[in-house]
């Protein structure tokens, strides 16, 4: 049966939970927000099927990619509403044309990431965007495999080790299957994000775009999130900007709404994710990168495409297509949309998630610890602030 002991060997992909045949694995979150498989002991049947389709378990080889490409959608409407050159929906669109269905990412309800599918292109657009956060899959793998066995093509989209988890989980390989992962930093943990959109709603609404105009009031409730962009173009693709629109009723029934944006690089949640604070232990020790995961097409920004070909830079959005299917490379060739080949040399200096792990920051504990105490924007603020008296602070924390 599997057993977490050591916490960066689990990258929470639940392909463990949907191959248990007696249904005796649950998911249990830490204290980090992280949800861990934990087996009951009871009415294991000890068929070791959970321990056969874990990644971190069963080692894979590297992946040999056909070609390593620039690529973007012709359509430019596309391009503006995706993180990168918009290649997914391209992708995806062929899939569903088939009669086929799409799995990906998007916001539930209250703003969590789960997986999900679609069987139509209007439902595309909640998977188009990245989402910063470690989603769920949960059903998503066992209906995977009943429209493959139906005869049914599937697209799968997922990081890397959801990836390599689903094909663990499936068991076999099957023709009518495209699976497509994504060049991954690491899976920020989806407490933080919670608290975050919860201490930013309550620091929106005791500023001055929520306070009563006129002789208008505010009923006591909370801000509504309308929207969510890790990846606004507003300002381009380079110095991209995450967005929220949030809105609130009056009494009188009127509804304000406001867009709130901020560059990367001065949002509070982008910066915890850039520093490696608030990333799942197993993304320090990732067992799926260079092409570990088996997927047919990996996706990701083609950082550093204005010096390698600054003639295929416009700052709307250039996709970094690593092509280990050849059907794939001919469709997408036949749409026009692979504008240059590179070396996958050429391109790890600019895109080092395609090789490498991220590093565990020194101060990782301290945040962790802080965060439990003070909350998020503390947290942070107390483990990234360079001014002597802090640094004294993770010093003396470090050594006790």
């Amino acid at each position: 049966m599997i057993k977490v002991k050591d916490k960066s060997r689990c990258c929470g992909c639940e392909a463990c939970v949907s191959s248990c045949p007696v249904q005796c694995i649950d998911l249990v979150m830490d204290k980090e927000g992280f949800l861990y498989p934990q087996v009951d002991v009871t009415r294991c049947i000890d068929c070791g099927k959970c321990e056969k389709v874990c990644p971190e378990l069963v080692e894979a080889g590297e992946g040999k990619a056909t070609g390593v490409y620039a690529a973007k959608n012709p359509d430019d409407e596309v391009r503006r509403t995706s993180s990168s050159g918009g290649i997914f929906t391209l992708l995806a669109k062929y899939v569903l044309a088939e009669n086929g269905v799409v799995f990906g990412a998007r916001f539930d309800k209250d703003w969590n990431v789960v997986h999900d599918y679609t069987e139509s292109k209007e439902g595309l657009g909640a998977f188009r965007g990245s989402k910063y956060v470690q989603s769920r899959t949960g059903e998503t793998f066992k209906q995977a495999e009943r429209f493959l066995k139906a005869g049914r093509k599937v697209l799968f989209s997922g990081t890397p080790c959801q990836i390599m988890g689903l094909k663990r989980y499936l068991r076999r390989e099957y023709d009518n299957l495209l699976t497509v992962d994504f060049v991954c930093h690491g899976v920020p943990s989806p407490l933080v994000w919670r608290k975050y959109i919860e201490e930013t709603l309550v620091r929106q609404d005791e500023k001055i775009q929520f306070r009563p105009t006129l002789n208008h009031l505010f009923s006591d409730e909370m801000p509504l999130i309308e929207g969510i962009s890790f990846r606004d173009k507003c300002l381009g693709w380079e110095k991209y900007s995450f967005a929220l629109t949030l809105s609130k009723v009056t009494t009188a029934g009127e509804k304000n709404t406001v867009s709130l944006s901020s560059i990367f690089y001065d949002n509070a949640y982008m910066q915890a994710f850039l520093a490696n604070l608030t990333l799942r232990p197993s993304c320090y020790a990732c067992p799926a990168k260079c092409g570990r995961s088996g997927s047919d097409v990996t996706l990701g920004d083609f950082w550093g495409i204005g010096k390698i070909a600054p003639e295929l830079d416009d700052d709307r959005g250039c996709s970094l297509l690593i092509i280990n299917n050849p059907e794939v490379k001919g469709k997408l060739q036949k749409e026009g949309c692979l504008l240059a080949e590179y070396s996958i040399t050429e391109v790890i200096p600019y895109n080092p998630s395609v090789a490498y792990s991220v590093d565990m920051p020194n101060n990782r504990n301290f945040f962790w610890y802080m965060f439990d105490k003070a909350g998020f924007h503390k947290a942070l603020m107390l483990t990234t602030n360079k001014a002597f008296p802090f640094w004294v602070l993770r010093k003396l924390f470090r050594l006790l």
